[in-house]
């Protein structure tokens, strides 16, 4: 009896010790105004002017706009709390009932966009730990899961699905079919939807996928939000706005915008590309409001739009045709977007102006989770998904989506540390090679980087035994 309050004690202090230590990864609890989002940090409010008390000016975008450099604002949050390294507590904590206030929001946001866009890394910055897999392969995510974040009285249910793909791509990278499906679902149970572009893919970024714009034609009642992601790697800023208009076919929150380019436009300097107004028919056919159709009005105010160049309430579910497969066919970008925000998810620039923006949005309703909750995965499937990360990061072409994961062990110890042994099976002995490595390295580096991850996502030491072994 002793041995185990001993180690529930031991995991405690180390918990203690690794949030004090965590510096900006766990950020301060800050308290937030208590005013209604007034779209004045986020890119739209910048270019058209709106006062701001939270410009970013430090960040990538601040310099593309030549706004001053100031100190940066304080982060959004309190302590994440860490997710239970066994599986009976977590699912405890997943049933138990919401310890919610007295007047409770929430929102449920689904983040889709293509493969390797940068989605669970955002997932991630958000949460403030890292429970999502990333890689720079694409499908490193195989399967929705839930990240959580409550702060005062809002609660952020954050669904973070696999890269919006098809059938044949689907196929060649043996996905399995809620691969397909999972994005769609995601959208069914959103109140906000974020579509992230990977603004430094020059080949893609231009025009949103058709599978995305189908997504969003499909549910044109849902209030959607165009994030720019790696905004950091593009060097010519300059094109971050020309993008943008690309991307939204020209109409933010049902204003028709309009980029007059600067004469000279130096990639190494401040670059201002103004967007002028101007006014757009409305569309000719209607369909039903969303629950943000009520807020119509505060947005317009607090984006600095005013009610003359509507364009049918774009962006908040009013007035937005459903887009059929020949339009569909000709469009580059979604023109019904309510806001516009640019960040570095990798980096985390930006991503607290969204937070700010995500947590102000949210209703008035029910909690899903109990605030000791950080994600709907087990402890497991958090396991699996970092190791399947490094695989991804470390075997080349197509050995790691080959590989399958066995845990043989899974046991605390008498100190309160993990111990995991788990059994990487591949289908060929020359697979088995790579994996290994010369002199084990490669195996010895996922263990080390798979290790430390854990580490972060339980707050307790991990120990990781990583075996390989040919299928038989």
């Amino acid at each position: 009896m002793a041995a185990p309050m001993a180690a529930a004690a031991a995991r405690a202090a180390l918990r203690a010790a690794g949030a004090a230590a965590a510096g900006p990864l766990w950020p301060r609890a800050a308290r937030l105004p208590g005013s209604r989002w007034n779209g004045s940090s986020s890119v739209l409010g910048r270019i058209l002017s709106v006062p701001s008390r939270w410009n970013g000016s430090s960040s990538a975008l601040g310099s593309l706009l030549g706004i001053p450099a100031e100190a940066p604002p304080a982060a959004v949050g309190q302590h994440p709390p860490p997710v239970a390294t066994d599986k009976e507590e977590q699912k405890r904590l997943l049933e138990n009932r919401p310890d919610q206030p007295p007047q409770p929001k929430v929102l449920r946001i689904a983040i889709i966009g293509a493969p390797n866009a940068g989605k669970s890394t955002l997932c991630n910055q958000l949460l403030g730990r890292k429970v999502f897999p990333v890689s720079k392969k694409v499908h490193t995510t195989r399967c929705k899961a839930r990240g959580v974040i409550t702060q005062e009285d809002t609660q952020l249910i954050i669904l973070d699905t696999p890269g919006l793909t098809n059938p044949l791509k689907a196929k060649r990278h043996n996905l399995d079919e809620a691969m397909l499906t999972d994005p769609w679902d995601s959208m069914k149970h959103a109140d906000l939807v974020l579509v992230l572009v990977d603004v430094s893919d020059h080949w893609t970024r231009n025009s949103l996928s058709k599978e995305v714009l189908r997504c969003l034609s499909q549910f044109p009642h849902i209030p959607s939000v165009l994030v720019l992601n790696k905004v950091d790697v593009l060097k010519k800023k300059f094109l971050l706005l020309e993008i943008a208009t690309d991307l939204t076919e020209g109409i933010v929150n049902g204003r028709k915008l309009e980029v007059k380019s600067s004469p000279k436009q130096d990639s190494r300097s401040s670059v201002k590309l103004p967007l002028h107004p101007t006014q757009a028919s409305p569309p000719e056919s209607k369909v039903p409001g969303s629950p943000f159709g009520q807020e119509k009005n505060q947005a317009q105010e607090g984006s600095g739009l005013d009610k003359s160049s509507d364009v049918g309430g774009a962006g908040t579910g009013e007035g937005l045709e459903h887009h059929g497969a020949k339009d569909l066919k000709d469009m580059k970008g979604w023109p019904h977007f309510q806001e516009i925000f640019m960040l570095a998810a990798l980096r985390g620039e930006e991503v607290d102006t969204l937070k700010r923006y995500l947590l102000m949005q949210a209703k008035p309703g029910p909690w899903e989770f109990h605030s000791d909750v950080l994600t709907s995965q087990s402890p497991q499937e958090i396991c699996d998904n970092i190791i399947r990360e490094k695989l991804l990061e470390y075997l080349p072409l197509e050995v790691p989506y080959g590989v399958t994961q066995v845990t043989d062990v899974w046991e605390e110890g008498e100190c309160g540390e993990l111990h995991i042994v788990q059994s990487l099976l591949v289908p060929r002995e020359s697979h088995k090679r790579m994996l290994i490595g010369r002199g084990g390295r490669v195996i010895s580096r996922i263990a080390q980087e798979a290790g430390q991850d854990l580490m972060n996502a339980f707050l307790c030491e991990v120990r990781l035994k990583l075996k390989v072994k040919v299928k038989g």
